[in-house]
């Protein structure tokens, strides 16, 4: 089993572009096999995959989907936002 596609909404899976920078999308599971199968399926429509690590840490997603849905359509930041990992 493999947790990701879950801390965006549908507008992001449709477009993950945003001003030539992909959005980030979470991978989380135990078999690394299957986290790549994931990621390259991620990679493929345009996001940047990363492995966030193993499945025990897929909880901590779904506080990141909330927050997104909170900003998206409580605080009135419309579907048209997205997470990014930044590394220096």
């Amino acid at each position: 089993m493999v947790k990701a596609f879950n801390t965006t909404g549908w507008p992001n899976m449709k477009d993950p572009d945003y001003a030539g920078q992909p959005a980030t999308m979470l991978v989380c599971g135990d078999d690394e096999e299957a986290n790549r199968v994931v990621a390259d399926l991620a990679t493929s429509i345009g996001f940047e995959a990363i492995d966030a690590g193993p499945l025990r840490i897929a909880r901590l997603l779904e506080p990141l989907a909330m927050l997104w849905i909170h900003l998206a359509l409580v605080r009135g930041m419309g579907t048209g936002i997205a997470f990014r990992l930044l590394r220096r």
